[in-house]
């Protein structure tokens, strides 16, 4: 006879426990932990092509005793389209074991149909990783409402926060400012967005109407200093990975208000900037790493290493840093 009083009873109990846990959810969801300089980090190679563990670890320390406030894992910088299904799995699995907590983790998962990348996010381990990076679907160019329903998908798919990446030079859309603040406001698990538009004027009409618990961080080194300016809240960093605290330094004195000191540092690198791009990401950064004693200059087809002349150029600026 007490049966159904004391179901009745555990019914409620677990109901309590399952809105308190959502709430808790939701919570922890809408506070963005991407802030100051995070470091698009790249995948060492050896000369076999396999990946390099020794250097990865070398790499991430040094990113940690540089001052990076966190580190962006798998993303275009890392090569991640040629690496293998496994090869991502053992990479998240030594990255997280290797930061242990020290830093948040933020991890590409993007792609082009909406239907896979949602099973990935349902299906992958997402153990130690902090947020989800998801890059605007690519090269089949959808419309700005087929950009919104996409990552609604996922907002509503995503164990993890989400952070927004336009980026049309790659993908070849551009998500406008009014897309991006609309997924801003519907889904408050998406609270950031990577923006490598070039479009300072895009960026700063998201900054300006965004809601609170969304911010719009530097998808590209060399605006990150004037961006910072117009508010936002920091950048995924190539070149941080060879110069964590040279860069660290800029974005903290640029979030302190502290320009004039930030626009110095900014300024010093300039060349730098241009050309650690000239011939692609992160052919680029490699050869400063490689010049620098951290990696071998080697990348995964069909990238390539940087030509002999801007490699020199690259060398000459790591001797004047005095590295």
């Amino acid at each position: 006879m007490y049966a159904p009083r004391i179901s009745a009873i555990l019914f409620c109990i677990n109901r309590i426990k399952a809105l308190l846990l959502h709430r808790f959810f939701y919570e922890y969801m809408a506070v963005n932990r991407f802030k100051g300089l995070g470091v698009a980090l790249i995948t060492p190679f050896r000369s076999d092509n396999s990946i390099d563990i020794e250097a990865l670890d070398r790499l991430v320390e040094y990113q940690i005793k540089g001052g990076v406030d966190f580190l962006c894992i798998m993303g275009t910088t890392a090569e991640t389209p040629t690496l293998t299904t496994e090869e991502k799995q053992m990479l998240k699995n030594h990255l997280v074991e290797r930061v242990a907590g020290r830093v948040p983790l933020l991890m590409g998962c993007g792609g082009n149909s909406t239907a896979a990348v949602v099973n990935e996010l349902q299906s992958f381990d997402w153990k130690g990783i902090d947020g989800i990076l998801s890059v605007c679907p690519y090269y089949n160019k959808p419309s700005q409402e087929g950009l919104y329903q996409h990552y609604r998908a996922l907002a509503q798919a995503s164990p993890l926060p989400i952070v927004l990446y336009n980026v049309p030079g790659r993908t070849g859309v551009n998500m406008t400012a009014e897309t991006t603040l609309r997924l801003a406001r519907d889904f408050e698990n998406i609270v950031a967005i990577k923006e490598a538009s070039g479009n300072i004027t895009q960026m700063d009409d998201i900054i300006k109407n965004k809601p609170e618990n969304f911010d719009v961080i530097s998808g590209d080194d060399g605006i990150t200093f004037p961006l910072i300016t117009l508010g936002a809240v920091g950048v995924i960093s190539v070149i941080g990975n060879a110069l964590p605290y040279e860069f660290s330094r800029m974005v903290r004195l640029a979030l302190r208000g502290e320009y004039e000191s930030a626009r110095t540092i900014h300024h010093k690198f300039t060349e730098l900037f241009k050309l650690l791009f000239v011939d692609g990401n992160p052919a680029g950064v490699k050869a400063m790493l490689s010049e620098m004693g951290m990696i071998q200059n080697q990348l995964r087809l069909p990238l390539i290493p940087t030509r002999l002349t801007t490699m020199k150029q690259i060398s000459d600026i790591v001797r004047d840093l005095g590295y």
